[in-house]
């Protein structure tokens, strides 16, 4: 009895462990696939940054690169 606890412990710790490592998966796939992020021009001077209307770029901040939609 006592070792069919300490299995079902062990059984239910490897499936959250399985879930933590899942979702950490599935959000690294998301952001590697590297899709284009449009940012607003004022998101681009939420964080930081200038928008160059002329590039359609914001420039410096935490949207620096990112284009303009």
């Amino acid at each position: 009895m006592r070792i069919e606890r300490i299995l079902a412990a062990v059984i239910a710790t490897a499936a959250l462990a399985g879930l933590g490592l899942t979702g950490a998966v599935t959000a690294t796939a998301a952001t590697a696939q590297g899709a284009l992020s449009y940012v607003t021009p004022s998101e681009c001077m939420q964080g930081g940054g200038m928008p160059d209307l002329g590039d359609n770029l914001c420039k410096g901040g935490t949207h620096n690169g990112e284009q303009i939609d």
